[in-house]
């Protein structure tokens, strides 16, 4: 046996064979892919390299505006050791007016998690110099600047995925966070449709700025999650680019990962899919590796939800903040008990720490 994060796995006799059933605890996975995981899509899982830093694995922990604290990425590196976690998206703006809350919230990391990329959203380049200061000398591993976000009051305000219409202005804020920071400095986008004008026209002003890696996803910023990835819109930035590429988009299982990865990528990011599962980067790796791995039990699940929001609470300096919370996260870690949505319902409800506890441990039995 292997300790390998969280799973205790099994290394098989007949792990090459293609077709190979992996047992898991409670339920079994049936490897459906085309071809044998043990010769390509094992291959696919190597290290990664943006400028000086060097990364075990190439599958990165994405951003969600409130879900990606501390707690969330203490338990996707406890369970799963991705490359490195991103943070949630901070605005410069309100970082450089030192508003308390934003830097006791945003700028928190645990010096027990692994690598953290603190990703930055703004217009304004003299704000972006300075919060790339701030989130450089409070212990970012790495910086990203989101170029990708279509929320509305993200997007209207001329942040975000506003900015890939602009690219004078896009180049001007690339280049005054390059000039702020050594770090490895990285870039989130989307993708513009059926205009590979536009595309080019992008990659080119975030190369010539001098970031060390483009993170693609592959949506249009008018589009929502119901429109499946476009592949194709990540493989065509691969082919452009001469800096590292990280595709970005509806990676949930081995099949999306060795779709994502047939893009040429360098690496893949996964970000709503971990949501209630943390240990899913470990388990994908397992996967590749055509080794089994032991999933928490039910119970477990449930108090692992348990921690995160207590770990929350302390981190927010709110209880009720932090149930209020749980709300949005109960039918992610609630995906596998047959009582979902009574659950939910019942987590819709609850208002303090105690009840939400004891109704964890009633549902995940």
């Amino acid at each position: 046996m292997i300790k390998h994060n969280y799973c205790t796995i099994i290394e098989s006799e007949e792990k090459k064979k293609r077709g190979q059933v992996l047992n898991y605890e409670k339920f079994t996975i049936q490897d459906l892919t085309p071809f044998p995981l043990y010769g390509i899509l094992a291959r696919m899982i190597k290290p990664l390299q943006i400028a000086n830093r060097s990364f075990p694995n190439n599958i990165i922990l994405g951003p969600l505006a409130g879900i990606s604290t501390t707690p969330y990425r203490l338990l996707a590196w406890e369970y799963s050791k991705p490359a490195f976690s991103y943070s949630e998206m901070i605005s410069a703006s309100a970082l450089v007016r030192n508003s308390r809350q934003t830097q006791k919230r945003y700028l928190d990391r645990s010096p027990n998690e692994g690598p953290v990329c603190f990703q930055l959203v703004g217009s304004i380049p003299k704000e972006l110099a300075e919060a790339t200061k701030i989130v450089a000398d409070s212990g970012a591993d790495l910086i990203d600047f989101n170029c990708g976000c279509s929320v509305p009051k993200i997007h209207n305000n001329g942040c975000g995925s506003a900015l890939l219409k602009d690219r004078v202005k896009l180049y001007n804020i690339l280049n005054t966070i390059r000039k702020n920071t050594t770090l490895p400095f990285l870039v989130k986008i989307r993708v513009a449709i059926n205009d590979d004008k536009t595309n080019e026209e992008v990659a080119k002003v975030i190369t010539d700025a001098g970031a060390d890696c483009v993170v693609v996803h592959g949506r249009n910023w008018g589009e929502t999650f119901n429109t499946p990835c476009r592949l194709e819109a990540i493989k065509f930035f691969v082919g452009l680019m001469k800096i590292p590429v990280i595709g970005n988009g509806d990676v949930k299982c081995i099949d999306s990962l060795k779709n994502m990865f047939a893009t040429g990528c360098n690496g893949a990011m996964i970000s709503r899919a971990c949501v209630g599962q943390p240990w899913l980067i470990g388990k994908l790796i397992a996967d590749i590796n055509q080794q089994s791995c032991i999933l928490p039990t039910s119970q477990e699940i449930g108090e692992i939800f348990i921690s995160h929001i207590k770990q929350l609470a302390k981190l927010l300096e709110n209880e009720r903040m932090a149930v209020l919370q749980a709300r949005k996260l109960a039918k992610s870690y609630a995906r596998t008990i047959p009582n979902r949505k009574d659950f939910s319902n019942q987590i819709n409800i609850c208002d303090d720490l105690p009840a939400f506890t004891s109704l964890c441990r009633n549902y995940f039995l």
